[in-house]
């Protein structure tokens, strides 16, 4: 069996590299915006996956992980992935797609609420390419409204 290789998984090697990532979240009345600074190291398994490793700080101080994979599956037409990291126990499953500009993916995912509370939310990671040295990943949840609801912003600029 050999995995069947498309132009979604070039889309997909374009992750491939080293990056610095500025992390934000947006403040409160109360609280000013939240900026973290890591890495991000990316790499391509015989072109068929791509295997991303972050580090960085927590709001806390505390050193944190994470670990995104990322396919494409030709017989569903979708993008296909997993993120995990080290500050939560969910591990969430991506279903995504790449809009007709080329230049932005997204990935939805089903997940527990924020808030503390038990139930399950809708959400998208948004992976956009700026240029070929600069992305962004924007994390969002829909609201009860039906509305997408901007959490966090992630800048990636190759190293």
């Amino acid at each position: 069996m050999k995995a069947e290789l498309r132009k979604e998984h070039d889309w997909l090697h374009k992750l491939v590299g080293e990056w610095t990532t500025e992390f934000e979240a947006p403040g409160t009345d109360a609280q000013p915006p939240t900026v973290l600074k890591g890495t991000e190291s990316v790499r391509s398994m015989q072109h068929a996956w791509v295997v991303g490793h972050g580090r960085g700080p927590m709001p806390d101080g505390s050193d944190s992980e994470s670990m995104i994979t990322l396919g494409f599956d030709p017989d569903r037409e979708r993008f296909v992935g997993t993120w995990v990291g080290t500050m939560m126990n969910h591990m969430w499953i991506y279903d995504g797609e790449l809009d007709s500009s080329g230049r932005v993916l997204t990935l939805s995912s089903e997940g527990p609420s924020m808030d503390g509370q038990k139930h399950i939310l809708r959400y998208q990671d948004v992976i956009e390419f700026v240029t070929d040295d600069h992305r962004t990943l924007t994390g969002r949840v829909q609201n009860a409204d039906g509305q997408w609801h901007d959490m966090m912003v992630v800048n990636y600029r190759r190293r």
